[in-house]
């Protein structure tokens, strides 16, 4: 049984060289003293996405999964408490705030937005919440890396999976 399993997105738009959640997931495996289980550059397709995610969720059968998605016009890591699909909304079972607290770079947000990430979180919710007890599930948005932010970007990543590896 592996610890946590972290998922990031390919690049979705075409004045994007890559994509925000797969560029911090990168610089966080490259620096972790423990191995991170990941599965990176999941195609921006609502099917696919949510097909390739819970095959390495059953594979690996992780105490934790943190699918991560780049949000363009956030400015801070949003780890989302929610997602809504089809008038239905499922929570995370992580405790946010004690998750986010003293992360200066991290907010809890409410709005998975209405596109492939939210309706990954929905169905990863759905899938992890029928697993026997003890399984998490949550989505974090990732700001575009910049000079200036990602130093603080980072830390707040590495301190929240370090957070995560407690619950697993």
């Amino acid at each position: 049984m592996h610890d946590i399993l972290i998922t990031s997105f390919s690049g979705w738009k075409p004045h994007h060289s890559s994509n925000a959640s797969d560029d911090l997931l990168q610089r966080v495996i490259d620096k972790k003293a423990r191995p991170l289980h990941h599965l990176r550059r999941i195609p921006v397709d609502f099917e696919l996405a949510v097909r390739h995610v819970l095959e390495r969720f059953d594979a690996l059968k992780p105490k934790v999964l943190i699918c991560c998605g780049m949000a363009e016009r956030r400015s801070k890591l949003n780890v989302e408490s929610r997602a809504v699909l089809d008038g239905n909304m499922l929570e995370t079972r992580v405790n946010l705030k004690r998750l986010t607290a003293d992360l200066p770079m991290t907010r809890i947000s409410h709005n998975a937005g209405k596109f492939v990430c939210n309706t990954l979180y929905y169905r990863a919710l759905e899938h992890v919440h029928a697993q026997p007890t003890g399984h998490h599930c949550l989505f974090v948005h990732v700001p575009v890396l910049t000079e200036e932010n990602s130093q603080g970007l980072e830390e707040d990543f590495a301190a929240i999976i370090e957070r995560l590896y407690i619950l697993s």
